[in-house]
């Protein structure tokens, strides 16, 4: 059975399960080929129509809120970690109840919370996050070691003295990089935070490894996580959210007019501002199944959104054949970053989310409305 884009209502997410199982295939064959443990990182995919296809997969889920957490708790089931640059008061009596593995951000964090922690009734397993200040993200708003980081323990603001209580460490310093970036971030961890990693149960290498995209050395990771075990007798995670879902996905957006202002402009159903905010904010250019740089193919045009935003413009595009009022268009590696960061600015509806298996083809599992907008406000 094939995927039929005409059939969806636009906008429209859509996830392709045969992709996101090869995807899980190859996360899991790093988990025994290693004995690492990866987990779902939720902020980056949250669809949990899908979470029983990854459970058979992965470990459990990694929150950054607590209603992350409770999603991932309720919904997905396994281990459940948190990390939060600095937890509420009024929800950590019931992030406990969800999490197992709770990272903090800072000593006086830990300090604030850790008799809770101790005296609940279930055991809850500790860690927390370091910054080594190395990073190769060049991007600065997605750069979690950048000058003035609010995220993680510097080497100068480390307490060796408090470590009691602590049975983790935890850095996330990439973004969409390759095993060669972690390789090296490994070597500064071990330089900086060496005589503290055997005293752990675990190290969690965070996020960013972009491990099923086509050209990831995948020998070089199972290399590092191997000789990171073996050296220190510690158990590794990962958490990457972008790597589970990673070309997966889809939307579906239909042309509503074309305009011209030195150049021709195609307006959409969708919007770069509400419906791919990553496209303004990292920035980049989805490709679009059929299309070409500008100047490829034959008519190029500018695609904008539907919003008044000035810049909400996806990007300039090139096609066979001239555009037209009602023409589709599908924009590839859809799923991460997508639903869980859309919006609803202007009064804009969101997508739909749609879901296709070999079993049941396509099924709409959500539709949005006003109802929706309205009780945001």
């Amino acid at each position: 059975m094939e995927l039929d884009f005409h059939k969806l209502p636009t906008p429209c997410y859509i996830v392709d399960e045969r992709l996101l199982k090869r995807n899980l295939e190859i996360l899991d064959s790093v988990q025994q080929k290693t004995g690492c443990r990866i987990l779902l990182a939720l902020k980056g995919f949250s669809m949990y129509a899908v979470f029983p296809l990854i459970r058979k997969y992965l470990k459990g889920i990694t929150a950054s809120s607590l209603f992350e957490a409770r999603l991932g708790f309720e919904e997905m089931g396994g281990e459940v970690h948190i990390y939060s640059p600095a937890y509420i008061e009024d929800e950590f009596d019931e992030i406990m109840k969800y999490c197992d593995h709770i990272v903090f951000n800072s000593f006086s964090q830990w300090r604030k919370y850790r008799d809770r922690v101790r005296n609940y009734p279930k055991p809850i397993e500790c860690g927390i996050r370091v910054n080594p200040e190395y990073s190769e993200i060049e991007t600065p708003i997605y750069n979690p070691c950048y000058a003035h980081s609010r995220l993680g323990v510097t080497l100068d603001n480390f307490r060796p003295d408090e470590l009691d209580g602590f049975v983790g460490l935890h850095f996330h310093t990439m973004c969409e990089q390759n095993s060669d970036t972690l390789e090296r971030t490994v070597r500064v961890i071990e330089e900086k935070f060496g005589p503290y990693i055997g005293q752990m149960k675990w190290v969690n290498f965070g996020g960013g490894h972009h491990i099923t995209r086509t050209d990831y050395d995948l020998a070089r990771l199972e290399r590092t996580i191997l000789a990171f075990r073996d050296k220190y007798g510690v158990d590794v995670y990962l958490e990457p959210g972008e790597a589970i879902a990673l070309n997966t996905g889809y939307l579906v957006a239909s042309v509503l007019d074309i305009v011209r202002n030195g150049m021709d402009i195609a307006i959409l159903d969708t919007s770069a501002a509400c419906h791919m905010p990553d496209v303004l904010e990292m920035p980049y250019r989805p490709n679009i199944i059929g299309a070409g740089k500008p100047g490829e193919y034959a008519h190029t045009y500018r695609l904008g959104g539907l919003t008044c935003l000035a810049g909400d413009v996806i990007g300039d595009y090139s096609f066979p054949e001239p555009l037209k009022p009602g023409d589709r268009l599908v924009f590839c590696d859809m799923a991460h970053y997508t639903m869980v960061k859309n919006n609803m600015f202007n009064g804009v509806n969101l997508p739909s989310i749609a879901l296709f298996s070999e079993e049941d083809g396509i099924r709409i599992l959500k539709r949005f409305g006003y109802s929706d907008y309205k009780l945001r406000l």
